[in-house]
């Protein structure tokens, strides 16, 4: 297996790619607000060893790429770069079969591409995706394109570490970690975020590449009614929900992990 690392978007944007022998499927990881493609090593590992060539970034203000701390910029710019990481493994592995994973915000970038023009994929994978948000106040929603207009990098909500897993070594790690942001998040993230959640509401009809969407029932971050609408709203012939009892935000990163891989690489796998 091989290990490789570039840039995009003139040298911006940090990626990194692990490799099988011979792939059967390529796959691009796309992560959540204030976090990095790092947390999900563990993730890219075992699709890989099940056959996908998988990619990942780091977003705007994330993890290695350049910009303010935790500013992704724009959810168009982050979608372009998402695209742009695709093409790049695409061009790399001729022929085979793409696939999107997206967890929570990252989730709401991919719904966001795929909704936003037709997605030549043949599916995507949502984690926890943040369609219905409980956290912030109203006066937080109303304010945010102002601020996020005006005073773009001001912190404005910070998240309870707490809620992302019920291990707490995941947590300690998450809190320790010197690439995940854990101060305030900027203005402009939360109002791109929410922004981006109504557009994809909208426009849900449009949601037509085969689509698995997991969510734990036991999120506080992301309503898990959120996979309620894309089941409702979605025009995907191909679609299917699981979700996971007790389970809370980072599926991928609780206890019941193996689970929830094997189910994720089960419906890949099925849809080379």
């Amino acid at each position: 297996m091989t290990e490789t690392t570039g840039t995009l978007d003139s040298g911006r944007i940090f990626w990194r790619s692990r490799l099988p022998d011979q792939p059967a499927g390529v796959l691009v990881l796309v992560h959540g607000v204030a976090e990095h493609s790092g947390r999900y090593d563990h993730v890219g590992k075992a699709f890989a060893a099940a056959g996908f060539a998988v990619y990942a970034l780091d977003h705007a203000g994330h993890g290695r790429s350049a910009g303010h701390r935790a500013n992704i910029g724009s959810i168009d710019s982050a979608a372009d770069n998402v695209a742009a990481l695709l093409d790049l493994a695409r061009g790399a592995h001729p022929g085979l079969p793409a696939f999107l994973v997206g967890h929570s915000m990252g989730s709401l970038i991919v719904l966001y591409l795929a909704t936003r023009a037709p997605l030549d994929v043949a599916g995507i994978v949502v984690s926890a995706p943040p369609l219905v948000i409980p956290v912030g106040n109203p006066i937080q929603r109303a304010l945010a394109p102002l601020l996020s207009r005006f005073t773009p990098n001001l912190g404005v909500l910070k998240l309870d570490s707490s809620m992302i897993s019920r291990d707490p070594a995941v947590v300690a790690a998450y809190d320790a970690d010197p690439l995940v942001y854990r101060g305030m998040l900027p203005a402009r993230t939360g109002a791109e975020i929410l922004a981006a959640t109504g557009a994809v509401k909208q426009r849900l009809a449009k949601l037509t590449v085969p689509v698995l969407v997991l969510h734990g029932a036991a999120d506080a971050l992301a309503d898990p009614t959120s996979a309620d609408l894309i089941e409702r709203g979605s025009g995907a012939t191909d679609l299917t929900v699981i979700r996971y009892d007790g389970l809370y935000h980072e599926v991928f990163n609780e206890p019941e992990r193996d689970r929830v891989l094997a189910d994720a690489i089960t419906w890949l796998t099925a849809h080379l």
